[in-house]
């Protein structure tokens, strides 16, 4: 496996690093993208990327060259706040990193991609199919990558390139744990009608995250959609996104008591 190349982007801490560390010491040659020198984790090889930059995302296709294996869409930020006092620009930020940011890195590789008849793997979230109280913005872009991954899935598939979505649940990254500027700047209005809701819902987040998920188990699961004969279209990771599963099965009404009653306290 010596000879075969990765790319992952967001690789400078979380999932990211993770996938670029396991895939890096199972012997693949790991081109880690970061925004920062010096950034990138040890033993690969460090590619400077910002998803959002045109002209960034051009020279890593000059540096990663012209075959890829793989290719692992895993940058992407959190914004949380009530949809109503959100303002729009962070929705454009949102997506422009989540979502379109992700495609254009896939539109530049693919070509390196298609000559190794390699694999495509976006890291999603059980957000992408199961949205919660005041992490819309965040739900909404990975809502997106369900359906970029179901049309790139079917578009690709004469080219034999497998493309794969990863749905982790809570997982033990710093994603969650920083700031998060516009949840924290509401207005009065806005702090008295949400206000004691975001703290239940600050509370149950921190107590969910004591008990995350290790970041490996999306590293495990994002090295078998690159390396498996038959990898699954999509992969499950974590205790809580299968409960969270489970219950987006509820009918509707129901399932908002449920997630209002333990994630709200009312």
């Amino acid at each position: 496996m010596a000879d075969r190349s990765v790319l992952v982007t967001g690789a400078s801490s979380g999932i990211g690093a993770a996938c670029a560390e396991r895939l890096a010491r199972a012997g693949w040659r790991v081109f880690a993208g970061v925004r920062s020198a010096g950034a990138a984790p040890a033993g690969t090889t460090e590619v400077l990327l910002d998803v959002t930059d045109g002209d960034a995302i051009a020279r890593a296709v000059e540096v990663v060259g012209e075959r890829l294996d793989g290719l692992v869409d895993n940058a992407g930020i959190a914004v949380a706040a009530p949809l109503e006092h959100l303002p729009l620009d962070e929705l454009r930020r949102q997506l422009e990193v989540n979502v379109v940011g992700q495609l254009a890195v896939t539109q530049a590789f693919l070509p390196a991609v298609r000559a190794a008849r390699g694999r495509v793997v976006l890291i999603g979230s059980i957000a992408g199919t199961s949205a919660l109280p005041f992490l819309g913005p965040y739900a909404i872009s990975k809502f997106g990558l369900e359906a970029l991954a179901d049309s790139l899935r079917v578009e690709l598939a004469p080219d034999g390139i497998a493309v794969s979505i990863v749905r982790p649940g809570t997982i033990a990254t710093p994603i969650w744990t920083k700031p998060q500027p516009v949840a924290d700047t509401l207005s009065p209005e806005g702090l008295e009608r949400y206000g004691s809701r975001l703290a239940a819902m600050r509370s149950f987040a921190a107590a969910r995250a004591a008990k995350a998920a290790p970041v490996d188990s999306v590293a495990r699961a994002v090295e078998h959609a690159l390396t498996a004969q038959r990898p699954r279209t999509r992969y499950l990771v974590g205790r809580d996104a299968r409960i969270r599963a489970l219950v987006e099965r509820l009918p509707d009404r129901l399932r908002d008591r449920v997630v209002s009653r333990i994630l709200l306290g009312g």
